[in-house]
């Protein structure tokens, strides 16, 4: 945890920002044991920090939020901006949502590989020039296309693992990485998921389990 020392939120649903708050407050904890050096950058727009914030001030001690503006900072961005993180550039922009503000982002790296992130809904054609091209793009995959009828993903504002996979071979970007699944397969989600994947993408296709590293090229 110490190692972290910037946090996108792309949106204020429970199942994102709630995590959010426990990072907050572990990080806060090692500031104030010396064991964490410097200072945490949280990014997000205005209505996603706005909660995380209200979530900290009313739930956690005054000795760790008064670290707020200190040591934890929270960064509101726009749809658009771009702002610099160390050596990366990393572009913010709003999904189009029709449920909840949500931004999703374009990460220029140091080594020049480009990681796209759509967030936690399907595609936005809006957002072509953002996503188009990336070296990794970060797309969820609610189920696989052929459970589409027991978990139903469309009514949910979600994608299948095939939608997902049309859609990197389409925009031509180099890995796909499927995230925000369902949670009932994980014994055969990995190889199901790429299974799937593969017959409509040619790239390497990453369905990684909680603090899996990967390697893509």
């Amino acid at each position: 945890m110490s190692d972290i020392h910037n946090l996108f939120l792309t949106h204020a649903h429970t199942d994102h920002v709630l995590g959010a708050v426990w990072v907050v407050r572990l990080v806060m904890q090692l500031m104030r044991q010396d064991k964490y050096n410097g200072v945490l950058h949280i990014w997000g727009h205005d209505k996603v920090l706005g909660v995380l914030r209200w979530i900290c001030v009313h739930t956690l001690p005054q000795k760790l939020t008064k670290l707020l503006e200190d040591r934890v900072l929270l960064h509101e961005v726009r749809d658009g901006d771009t702002v610099s993180i160390e050596s990366w550039q990393l572009k913010c922009f709003d999904i189009r949502s029709t449920k909840e503000k949500q931004f999703g982002f374009r990460l220029n790296m140091r080594e020049g590989q480009v990681i796209a992130c759509l967030g936690d809904e399907p595609y936005n054609e809006a957002n072509r020039q953002d996503v188009s091209g990336a070296d990794l793009l970060l797309c969820e995959a609610f189920c696989l296309y052929a459970d589409r009828d027991i978990f139903h993903p469309y009514e949910k504002h979600h994608s299948t693992v095939l939608d997902a996979a049309k859609l990197a071979s389409e925009l031509h970007v180099k890995n796909l990485l499927l995230y925000h699944t369902e949670d009932k397969s994980l014994a055969v989600r990995k190889q199901k998921y790429v299974e799937e994947a593969k017959a409509a993408y040619d790239g390497a296709v990453f369905v990684p389990d909680d603090l899996e590293t990967i390697t893509f090229e």
